[in-house]
């Protein structure tokens, strides 16, 4: 069965609209207004091989806080519902990603249950329009919402437009593996027999 999701979220602040296919062939549609944002969720896209439409607006006149973190929300969102009752996923993920002299770290678990730990650290405020500590706020909102247990660590780097891609390309990376499906599995791959 196609591994698919459509979410919408309309409130006072954003109004996002995301179709996802955690089986697709790495290709981003759309644009989150934020430019520096849509070429980070391009890494995640790319290298996690899912296909992501999306349309966004929201009071980037103010700032980017309330797209980014809602964006996070729907996108969370979609995974959950795309992932359905997870029968016959890998579940676990993880990737170390280099970018020059940048190294980060992601590990995934989609075992239902939300915790993030982001150990990385920036030292510009902004990249391009997109506040730098949003980031730790997108994936905070995306574990949540999505019920999963992620691990983001940087490793070692310097500059901060490599450190931001490194830390979406790995999260793709591992979202990759974890959300693929293992065929030598047999319904939930937990001793519990839900990952809900």
């Amino acid at each position: 069965m196609p591994r698919t999701s459509t979410v919408f979220r309309e409130t006072n602040e954003t109004k996002i609209k995301i179709d996802l296919n955690l089986d697709g062939t790495g290709r981003l549609d759309g644009t989150s207004s934020i430019p520096f944002f849509d070429h980070l969720l391009a890494q995640v896209v790319r290298h996690g091989a899912f296909d992501l439409q999306i349309d966004a607006e929201g009071d980037t006149h103010i700032d980017c806080h309330h797209l980014v973190e809602d964006f996070g929300i729907v996108l969370g969102s979609a995974i959950k519902e795309a992932l359905g009752s997870k029968e016959k996923i890998i579940r676990y993920g993880s990737a170390f990603v280099p970018m020059d002299e940048t190294l980060a770290l992601c590990a995934v678990d989609l075992c239902g249950r939300a915790y993030l730990r982001f150990d990385v650290g920036f030292t510009t405020a902004k990249l391009g329009e997109l506040d730098t500590e949003m980031i730790r706020e997108f994936f905070r909102a995306l574990c949540m919402n999505a019920g999963m247990n992620l691990h983001i660590k940087l490793m070692h780097g310097e500059n901060n437009h490599h450190i931001a891609e490194a830390v979406f390309k790995a999260f793709g990376r591992a979202m990759r593996e974890a959300a693929s499906i293992d065929p030598r599995v047999n319904g939930i791959p937990s001793t519990k027999g839900s990952l809900q």
